[in-house]
């Protein structure tokens, strides 16, 4: 992929974030931090740090559901291991779209739109469950509500958590309920500020009202959020278990803050792997809990590592399993490889070749889309 203003800008970002980390601290120390530290506590970091993206997976099954029964969990994982590569090594959050081009690889009447409108859905839960764990955190005992910043109470920074969850859960609503005359708004208002967008906007609009389809169906909602819950409460404890291993006297309730407080910078554009950002939540969320700058930043860089690397070599493995390049996921080429999917699957019928072309316009439209949202 070519980089452009938007990963150049993440890449910017991500440098200032990490120099502003960096700077002052003594990085000898933090070295003999980390390697004191207990490594069997590591390895249980990093495993329950790795198990997330199963979870994910189990989720992303019941997301699709309604589209396509239950699809197996096999090729759902391994997706789900290649976005998270792709998020790891290339820049503009290019898994998303990877997961969804990789699942109608492997699964060809799985429709590239529908799978990434469900991926928006997958986001909008997490946003939710991750934003209200950091606003249930504020209320622990432990927290240090106290603290101050520019004089204001830090209690008063999670007022405007709280309204970005309600706006957010506001315009999914209004999808669900209205979705017709919401997404007439939305290309109304897109049409005049952005009209060379229009299409492409109005095309994942409507992937993502299908996707919002599991909301219709109470025991489904159950099941997506007792998996998005699982998956975050995994991860919370992930970040405990590296507290534990550096000798940190935090609380859990501390893992739930710092896990949505590293959600909202990571939201920023960044480099893959979201260097920087990561290591500036970390360090400065510890902080509020009176944690020492080296032994917050020798917690930052050790589960940062420790948690992209497993991912990693496992999306890698299965990109090369399921033969797609990375010259795939640019805009013509996915489009070809879709519209020859779709055609070969309808036997060269004209209702074939109008649904490939139109899931091939579609897959460059969502990861067009994408790279201009980040």
């Amino acid at each position: 992929m070519r980089l452009g203003w938007r990963s150049a800008l993440g890449i910017l970002l991500s440098a200032v974030f990490l120099w502003l980390v960096l700077r002052g601290q003594d990085l000898a120390k933090v070295w003999q931090i980390f390697s004191e530290s207990d490594f069997a506590l590591w390895t249980a970091c990093a495993l329950f740090a790795t198990v997330i993206f199963p979870l994910r997976a189990r989720r992303w099954q019941a997301l699709l559901a309604p589209s396509y029964g239950r699809l197996p969990l096999g090729p759902l994982w391994r997706s789900t291991a290649i976005g998270m590569m792709v998020n790891n090594v290339i820049p503009l959050r290019a898994g998303e779209v990877a997961r969804a081009f990789a699942l109608g690889r492997a699964e060809p009447r799985v429709r590239f739109t529908v799978a990434f409108g469900s991926l928006a859905v997958d986001r909008l839960f997490d946003g939710t469950v991750v934003l209200l764990m950091m606003l249930a955190a504020t209320f622990a005992p432990e927290f240090p509500s106290e603290h101050t910043i520019n004089g204001i109470p830090l209690s008063s920074y999670m007022r405007p958590v709280a309204g970005f969850l309600a706006v957010i859960l506001g315009g999914a609503l209004m999808l669900l309920f209205a979705p017709a005359i919401t997404a007439r708004m939305i290309d109304a208002v897109v049409g005049r500020v952005a009209p060379k967008f229009a299409p492409r906007v109005h095309a994942l609009i409507a992937g993502f009202v299908d996707g919002l389809r599991v909301l219709q169906r109470p025991a489904l909602i159950a099941e997506v959020l007792f998996w998005t819950v699982l998956h975050w409460l995994c991860n919370a404890f992930a970040f405990w278990l590296g507290f534990r291993a550096l000798g940190l006297v935090v609380p859990f309730s501390a893992a739930l803050f710092l896990q949505g407080f590293i959600v909202i910078l990571v939201a920023a554009p960044a480099a893959p792997g979201f260097f920087g950002q990561f290591e500036l939540g970390g360090t400065v969320g510890l902080g509020l809990y009176g944690v020492q700058p080296e032994s917050a930043l020798a917690w930052a860089l050790g589960f940062h590592i420790l948690s992209y690397i497993p991912i990693t070599v496992i999306g890698a493995w299965y990109l090369t399993q399921i033969r797609i390049r990375f010259a795939d996921f640019r805009v013509p080429d996915a489009s070809r490889a879709a519209e020859t999917r779709a055609e070969s699957s309808a036997e060269g019928t004209a209702e074939g070749t109008a649904e490939g072309t139109a899931e091939g316009t579609a897959e460059g439209t969502a990861e067009g889309t994408a790279e201009a949202s980040d």
